[in-house]
């Protein structure tokens, strides 16, 4: 995989742009003035990274992630990370037949939903899942593939299926492998 340089990197107009920062060449970024990127966050092939998002630090988007901020925004929070094919969506269309749909129309003719969607801390998403609009994946949370998350879930807890739904917590124990991790690198610093 190739990555962009730092020089590239910094010609793109990132909002907010960290250290050791990886972002795929294949990677189609839109929108880049309303992106920010974490230190240390990276960005694989043929993912589409679109309107308001914040990455935190550590934070790993396998390839062919979509992530569509629109205007509300996604949130990734630190050391949080997508599997192959996720979807991340801030706003949908209404399905109901009570109003028009598609981009095309003008808005008095639809009912867009448009809700900012938000990644906690250690949340890890398995391959093939989708996150609604709307949704808060709590602290700790670990998606199975495959899974469609349409509401927003409790910390640390398990989630599988469509719709998603908890069958077991999630162990803690990465909390101390964090703590000793950002004491190391706080000793001696990744660049």
């Amino acid at each position: 995989m190739a990555y962009l340089t730092r020089e590239q990197l910094e010609a793109v107009g990132f909002k907010k742009l960290g250290i050791n920062v990886k972002v795929s060449d294949k990677a189609s970024i839109y929108n880049p003035e309303l992106i920010e990127l974490g230190d240390h966050s990276r960005i694989d092939d043929f993912c589409m990274i679109s309107g308001k998002v914040s990455i935190g630090q550590f934070v790993h988007i396998a390839p062919q992630c979509l992530l569509a901020g629109g205007e509300k925004g996604i949130t990734m929070d630190d050391f949080s990370g997508l599997a192959y094919q996720v979807q991340v969506f801030t706003q949908s269309d209404d399905y109901t037949g009570r109003t028009l749909t598609n981009p095309n129309i003008p808005s008095k003719y639809k009912k867009e939903i448009k809700r900012s969607t938000s990644l906690g801390r250690h949340v890890i998403v398995g391959a093939g899942s989708i996150i609604f609009p709307g949704v808060e994946v709590k602290e700790g949370c670990s998606v199975g593939a495959m899974t469609l998350v349409s509401k927003s879930t409790q910390p640390w807890g398990i989630y599988v299926g469509n719709p998603a739904r908890r069958v077991k917590e999630r162990k803690k124990d990465l909390l101390t492998l964090e703590a000793e991790f950002l004491k190391e690198i706080e000793n001696d610093p990744i660049q």
